[in-house]
């Protein structure tokens, strides 16, 4: 079968496709024939800097949609030939992909292969920011950071179907700004570059009346966490879900948080996986069924050949794609 490997770090031209072995399934584990596999950030940062790589050569991927090919012993819940959407450890990038059967989950109803490969990953993700995690209330106020991307275009049709009275927005660009708009945004602020993240401070006071956002959700880190924690109203609340500025890890201690009564969490859908399969499969039947009530939408902006897996790369790692992109398989 074909497969993308990484074998030494780097930018996206060490991805490379080459053939290799077809995967079993074991105990507990699901193969899955791939029809799409969607790109992620976080495929970026393991081919660039090893990010959740146990070693080299790795085939980075996260998520895909499928039929699936064998079951493992004692796997039940889904049947060989099924269509379904599957959140991986890694190896999405290839032909077959062997998955632990927690985190392969039958399609909803009127959803084909093509969405479902935008669904394991994102909107989950994006229904804990705004449920289970960041728990937005009707009225509040929500500040996205990346709000074109895949998890800030669900969140914002997410929020907005939550009550919110406010969401907001920061992009790297006009483009992106207007995309957002067109997906539940109410004001989207421009910030070209991460080291310019203070800026949007002003704005989002000025947007709010001086109060501040009641929910700030960051995947950026460093500065842009700092600023975003700023940026928060009176017993505000700030999720941080990913670290896409590699800066060192934030540390926010009482003088911070004592002042106004602000809280921060934390999310990440790959520990969850590891950590708490339960909460993650009733977190996504949740999220999945918000799909097919037609409550959120993730519009795909880009498709590549599985080979032209570099091209993805180079397309998000430029930060003007918006949406979601996708390799297509088979």
């Amino acid at each position: 079968m074909r497969a993308v490997q990484v074998q030494e770090y780097g930018g996206p031209e060490v991805l490379r496709t080459v053939e290799t072995e077809v995967p079993e399934p074991g105990p507990g584990q699901v193969s899955v024939d791939v029809a799409y596999t969607g790109v992620n950030f976080a495929d970026l940062k393991a081919r660039g800097e090893g990010y959740r790589v146990p070693s080299l050569p790795f085939v980075p991927g996260l998520e895909v949609s499928g039929r699936v090919r064998a079951l493992g012993e004692g796997v039940s819940g889904v049947e060989v030939g099924q269509e379904v959407a599957a959140l991986t450890a890694g190896g999405a990038y290839a032909d077959v992909v062997v998955t632990d059967a927690t985190t392969v989950f039958p399609l909803p109803s009127g959803v084909d292969l093509r969405t479902a490969a935008t669904l394991p990953t994102v909107l989950p993700t994006a229904y804990a920011l705004v449920h289970a995690v960041g728990r937005l209330q009707p009225g509040e106020t929500v500040l996205v950071q990346g709000a074109a991307g895949g998890i800030g275009t669900a969140v914002g049709q997410l929020a907005k179907a939550a009550g919110a009275s406010g969401v907001f927005g920061v992009v790297s660009g006009a483009a992106k700004a207007k995309y957002a708009l067109d997906h539940g945004y109410d004001d989207v602020f421009v910030v070209p570059s991460t080291t310019d993240s203070v800026q949007f401070v002003d704005e989002v006071r000025a947007a709010t009346g001086g109060r501040g956002v009641d929910l700030a959700l960051d995947p950026v880190g460093g500065e842009t966490f700092r600023a975003s924690l700023v940026s928060l109203a009176v017993f505000g609340r700030l999720v941080s879900f990913g670290n896409a500025s590699s800066a060192e890890p934030w540390r926010v201690g009482q003088p911070e948080l004592y002042p106004t009564g602000l809280s921060v969490s934390g999310f990440s859908i790959l520990t969850l996986a590891q950590t708490a399969p339960g909460a993650l499969r009733a977190l996504t039947e949740k999220a999945f069924a918000a799909v097919a009530e037609g409550v959120v939408s993730l519009p795909v902006t880009a498709e590549f050949p599985l080979e032209e897996a570099s091209e993805a790369h180079r397309l998000m790692g430029g930060r003007t794609s918006t949406g979601k992109l996708l390799l297509r398989v088979a």
